[in-house]
């Protein structure tokens, strides 16, 4: 069974740092690409970042340039490091296995002063 958990989320001032980390089971990671959603208050869930099994990576052009996703296949983990953190980045942070359409229980995180 295909598991997926979040965590690193919480609160930070604008402008700050945060890591997410996406620990997966069930499945060899190498062989499968991930991606980074995000759903704020009253919004659609969004895609934020995706990173392919090949290593190649696409960004919502809100987060281009801020955000970095990576992934470490023999810690079967995937980051997400995001910098420069604004107000319109809070959300619940979900990572997803397409292959699979296995959803995480999400990270909250909080970008306000």
């Amino acid at each position: 069974q295909v598991q997926l958990v979040e965590s690193g989320g919480g609160l930070v001032q604008p402008g700050g740092s945060l890591r997410l980390t996406c620990t997966t089971s069930g499945l060899e990671l190498e062989y499968y690409g991930i991606g980074w959603f995000r759903q704020a208050p009253g919004k659609h869930r969004e895609l934020v970042a995706i990173i392919a099994s090949s290593g190649n990576t696409n960004y919502a052009d809100s987060v281009k340039g801020r955000f970095t996703v990576s992934r470490d296949n023999a810690k079967n983990t995937v980051y997400l490091q995001m910098n420069s953190l604004r107000p319109e980045d809070t959300g619940v942070y979900y990572c997803h296995a397409p292959r699979f359409d296995s959803w995480g229980p999400g990270t909250q995180v909080t970008v306000s002063s």
